[in-house]
């Protein structure tokens, strides 16, 4: 997997360590756990729109081999573009961490955008899965 580029380099190293210790199902989990914890801000906003939710569930839905990998994606792809059909920061930052939390089981470094855009806390904290 190529290394994550962050925006400061000081800490990039030791995030992308840290994540490379986890497998990419953890790391699902983990995104979509991120992306729940904002999904009111899409929700408040667009009740009646629910891709960004579909694709939290379809995250979750691949690490317990339930869908394909390809269901998820294509899950993924919904939230950018719920997020895309979005003026609202807050709601547009939710749909699209609900987009790579789905996307990270296609690629695990869609995670990354997830710690280092929407979860300042755990990259305080190195509050990752399994520690």
């Amino acid at each position: 997997m190529e290394p994550a580029k962050f925006v400061d380099a000081s800490i990039s190293k030791s995030i992308a360590e840290l994540l490379a210790k986890r497998d990419q199902r953890t790391l699902v989990r983990w995104a979509a756990d991120c992306a729940e914890h904002a999904l009111n801000y899409f929700e408040e906003k667009y009740p009646e729109d629910s891709r960004p939710k579909k694709g939290i569930q379809a995250g979750r839905a691949w690490v317990r081999g339930e869908i394909a990998m390809s269901e998820a994606r294509a899950a993924a792809f919904a939230a950018h573009a719920a997020a895309r059909d979005t003026n609202e920061a807050a709601a547009c930052a939710a749909a699209r961490a609900a987009g790579h939390a789905a996307a990270t089981a296609h690629v695990a470094g869609h995670s990354y955008r997830i710690l280092c855009k929407k979860s300042p806390g755990a990259l305080r904290t190195g509050s990752i899965p399994g520690d």
